[in-house]
């Protein structure tokens, strides 16, 4: 520990003696300075041992010493010593009434005692307690680079937080806590999401303290750093003590920042690496060869290619689609994931996989992110809710960058119908884009009903133009043939039943759908065509 008074004191070799505040005299000084200025305040840092012969003081003056020691006291000087034998021969009473008054302890220096010994000693002393603390911060930094090689970043944590006497948490890119230590500090991290989420927001390296007014209901300081390397940090540490951290203990943070940082932010050229084959395991499974997509996978996807899996596709709302999935495969961009609208997908899709421990294969592609992510696990689930979320921000008219994006989420699938989930995932975007929606199920279209699609344009067009004859016939007044072709489609083609419901005789009936073949030059027969003409009909129904 630094040299306290009580430390100087009982050093036999200086022979001091304390005149007042013998109550304070296990404050830690941090320098010995000699002054004999009347007023010495401005050139005081605080936390000195003030050394003076009062040269140049009246020290037997009342009134000039309550001064002189209030001055000192407030400018954070945390005891005066005293010559004697010098300008005194003792300590002045003037002098020892305004120490007590105000509390600062008052030493006395016997003559023989020289000014520099005392200061030598303070500094020997802080030199000392610095070594100490260095030795101390090498021996944490072993220890936490054992823990982290042994146990992961559980055992770190833990190592940190016996090193520092407190706790220390871990959060990944989204702010969640994915580690703590002690057990409990925990729910006291999860109170801390939205500071983490501020220090996400600043470049990196960043640190943060958390403390005072709001956080009062804890009694404990701490501090927030993050970890990474890139723009947008992709992971957190917080560390809680009672107060600010020692040296020793600032070596120890120091240390199981950069080891952190080395575990949760791989090197570029890995992160490429791994990139290139999820690129390749994507081309292959897409090519319907998911032997050989297993063979180059190995181990990094674990068993995400021989479950059921899902298939995302995702875009940012102002990229045009692609023409068809051939094109698709191309060497994956290299965008920022922190400041786009497919990084942040990613951010959540990659951060919910490393919570709950499972695989998931990430593809940017050009303007799109391919994911495959495991049916019914916790990724599939955090990029549903996430474009839930999106959604309804939007209906409540809040705006932000993340809702310009238009996801397709495919049905289950294996790895033999990946082509398949695939093109599923793209229909299932398009339709997400012609209805302003964020995210669409493509399961959840197969269970609703394919009228709501006819009110695309195209199809409308279409149904116009097929439908215009037979509106104009009818405008004449020579007969209502849309209104019977409805009416017999309707009833699967047949007529006494068609007729009944139009009011006329079954040969009326006849000669008007021979008069729709005739107008239409297309045969009612064909079932293609009755299909085209119903269609047709419900495109074009009023509302």
């Amino acid at each position: 520990m630094p040299p306290t008074l009580a430390s100087l004191v009982h050093h036999s070799a200086l022979k001091l003696t304390v005149r007042a505040g013998g109550d304070r005299l296990d404050v830690p000084v941090r320098w010995a300075h000699v002054s004999e200025l009347a007023d010495p305040v401005p050139y005081m840092e605080g936390g000195e041992l003030l050394l003076i012969t009062a040269l140049k003081l009246d020290a037997e003056d009342p009134e000039a010493m309550r001064r002189y020691v209030r001055r000192l006291a407030g400018a954070g000087v945390v005891g005066l010593g005293f010559a004697v034998g010098v300008n005194y021969e003792e300590v002045p009473r003037a002098l020892v009434d305004a120490a007590e008054e105000e509390g600062l302890p008052l030493l006395e220096v016997p003559r023989r005692t020289p000014f520099l010994a005392i200061s030598k000693e303070v500094s020997a002393a802080i030199a000392a307690d610095q070594y100490r603390a260095v030795t101390a911060g090498f021996a944490a930094q072993r220890e936490l680079t054992r823990q982290a090689l042994t146990d992961g970043p559980e055992g770190l944590l833990a190592a940190l937080a016996s090193q520092v006497d407190g706790w220390a948490a871990l959060y990944d890119a989204s702010g969640a806590v994915v580690a703590s230590a002690p057990e409990w500090a925990g729910r006291r991290a999860a109170r801390l999401t939205a500071d983490v989420e501020r220090l996400r927001e600043r470049p990196a390296p960043a640190s943060a303290v958390v403390g005072g007014p709001e956080h009062s209901d804890h009694d404990d300081r701490v501090e927030l750093h993050s970890l990474g390397t890139g723009r947008r940090p992709r992971a957190a540490l917080a560390v809680g003590t009672a107060s600010t951290l020692g040296t020793a203990e600032r070596y120890a943070v120091h240390s199981a920042i950069a080891l952190l940082t080395l575990t949760t932010e791989r090197s570029r050229p890995l992160q490429a690496a791994e990139q290139r084959i999820g690129v390749a395991v994507l081309r292959m499974l897409l090519a319907g060869e998911p032997d050989h997509a297993r063979a180059v996978a190995g181990d990094l996807y674990g068993g995400l290619l021989d479950a059921p899996f899902r298939v995302l596709v995702a875009e940012p709302a102002s990229a045009r689609a692609h023409a068809d999935a051939s094109s698709h495969a191309r060497v994956p961009g290299s965008a920022d994931r922190g400041g786009d609208p497919l990084g942040r997908l990613a951010e959540v899709v990659e951060s919910a996989a490393a919570r709950s421990g499972e695989t998931v294969l990430v593809v940017p592609e050009g303007e799109r992110l391919v994911v495959l992510a495991a049916d019914g696990g916790a990724a599939a689930a955090a990029a549903a809710s996430y474009g839930a979320a999106l959604e309804d921000a939007r209906a409540s008219g809040a705006e932000g960058e993340d809702d310009e994006l238009v996801v397709g989420l495919s049905a289950p699938a294996g790895p033999t119908a990946a082509a398949a989930a695939y093109r599923q995932a793209e229909q299932a975007l398009s339709v997400a884009r012609r209805r302003g929606r964020v995210l669409v199920e493509h399961e959840r279209l197969a269970a609703g009903s394919v009228l709501p699609l006819l009110a695309d344009d195209a199809v409308k067009a279409f149904a116009d133009g097929l439908l215009r004859a037979l509106h104009e016939h009818d405008a004449t007044g020579r007969g209502d043939l849309v209104a019977s072709l409805r009416a017999w489609l309707s009833r699967h083609g047949q007529w006494d039943a068609a007729a009944a419901d139009l009011g006329v005789h079954r040969h009326t009936l006849r000669y008007r759908m021979r008069r729709v073949e005739e107008i239409l030059g297309r045969s009612l027969d064909d079932p293609d065509v009755r299909m085209e003409l119903w269609l047709a009909l419900k495109a074009t129904a009023p509302q």
